[in-house]
């Protein structure tokens, strides 16, 4: 197509037209619409459903049948965590939402170590998110355990071949995040979980920018755990709980460090000893939050009604159409791609490097553009399907090119 259609908002609206998601966006509460949204990954907005749902969780099981609703809100974390399961390729029984991803972590990370005994290598990648790092760092010092860090590309991710060289008969434990949180690279899930096992390790993958924005196939990829957040892509809201996945092959065996009530068996005998409850209860620690679980239900079950595989579609158009808008628009004055160009294998977001990106971001703001920033010299644009149109794309490139020109920058 000549690159006059292509950079024209004409072609934007267009797409707009033709998208089958496009009626997505009137289920979340958009209320500003001037408003150019585009940091989905970091925070989704909020879906009418779950406005109705807290609703009836307030009114009429909070404030109305008060105590009594624990007869159906004890089971609702394996409730929701069957329905984000769906999301994941996680037959049922195998998720819980619970805490959040931090602390998920530490416990399958911990309990993943008790599980290979008398090996001292943890294998985690430079570019990794902070929290896993300093989790990961946290439990080599409690062991005494060494920490090997990848070199990875910060732009292309993960390579296979490094997870290779790096594991050996001591590494314990690789942790490795699904879409690198900076570039949005995505890594090869079923390859490098194949490395890691073929040296007697086990693989915890983090998914908090990949689920609800790439298909994930754990069970088919023969993954050992996960954690991932419920507050972007899934659209559960700020603070939503986490969720923790165990594969049934190791449910039963493992044992998570943080013995709370809700992870004891018959929990309302409060027996004097701990003796974990079966199957995904095990994972939990104490109290869960019933409105942010039932959010996290609301949020995976409208992306499951819209379907992985169109919203993978759709978001693999949007990443490549901000992508040759920016190559017209942005490279010259500066930004490089810091994404990868191949569709499969990037996530949801692309991010741009500049000198002057955290100003950028401040500025996109006061123009009403939400973006954000990322150290050391990036902004992302998160485009999440269901709420990202086309025009959003092109609007937001031309007021990051109008910005950096000058235009209103300065």
């Amino acid at each position: 197509m000549p690159e006059v259609l292509l950079l024209d908002r004409e072609y934007a609206e267009k797409l707009d037209a033709a998208d089958p998601l496009a009626g997505y966006r009137d289920r979340f509460l958009l209320e500003d619409p001037a408003l150019i949204y585009l940091n989905g990954n970091s925070l989704g907005a909020l879906p009418r459903a779950t406005l109705a749902r807290m609703e009836t969780v307030f009114r009429a099981e909070w404030g109305a049948a008060l105590a009594r609703s624990w007869d159906h809100w004890v089971d609702l974390p394996a409730r929701a965590g069957d329905v984000v399961g769906e999301l994941i390729g996680a037959a049922a029984g195998q998720v819980i939402v619970t805490d959040n991803t931090t602390v998920n972590l530490y416990k399958l990370a911990s309990a993943a170590l008790d599980m290979r005994p008398g090996r001292h290598v943890i294998i985690t990648d430079h570019d990794n998110f902070p929290s896993d790092r300093y989790v990961l760092a946290g439990l080599a010092a409690q062991r005494g355990a060494e920490l090997r860090m990848l070199d990875t590309d910060i732009n292309e991710g993960l390579d296979p071949d490094l997870v290779r060289a790096a594991v050996d008969e001591d590494t314990a434990l690789v942790s490795l995040s699904h879409v690198a949180y900076r570039s949005g690279a995505l890594a090869d899930m079923a390859g490098i979980t194949a490395i890691v096992h073929q040296a007697g390790a086990l693989m915890l993958w983090d998914l908090c920018h990949s689920v609800g924005a790439v298909p994930v196939y754990l069970d088919g990829c023969d993954a050992d755990l996960a954690v991932g957040c419920t507050y972007k892509y899934l659209n559960a809201g700020p603070g939503a709980p986490a969720f923790a996945y165990v594969c049934a092959r190791l449910r039963e065996v493992l044992r998570q460090p943080i013995w709370g009530w809700f992870s004891q068996r018959d929990q309302f005998d409060m027996g004097p000893g701990y003796d974990p409850a079966p199957g995904m209860a095990k994972f939990m620690t104490g109290t869960p939050s019933i409105p942010g679980t039932a959010a996290v239900e609301e949020g995976a079950r409208l992306l499951l009604e819209a379907g992985i595989a169109p919203m993978r579609d759709k978001s693999m158009l949007l990443t490549a159409y901000l992508i040759e808008l920016a190559d017209a628009r942005l490279v010259p004055l500066g930004c490089t791609v810091a994404t990868p160009r191949e569709a499969g294998r990037r996530g949801g977001h692309v991010s741009f490097c500049h000198p002057d990106a955290e100003r950028i971001v401040a500025r996109l703001a006061d123009d009403g553009v939400i973006t954000d920033y990322r150290t050391p010299d990036r902004f992302r644009f998160g485009l999440s399907p269901l709420t990202t149109r086309f025009t959003d794309v092109w609007d937001a490139t031309e007021a990051a090119r109008a910005l950096i020109e000058g235009e209103s920058y300065g």
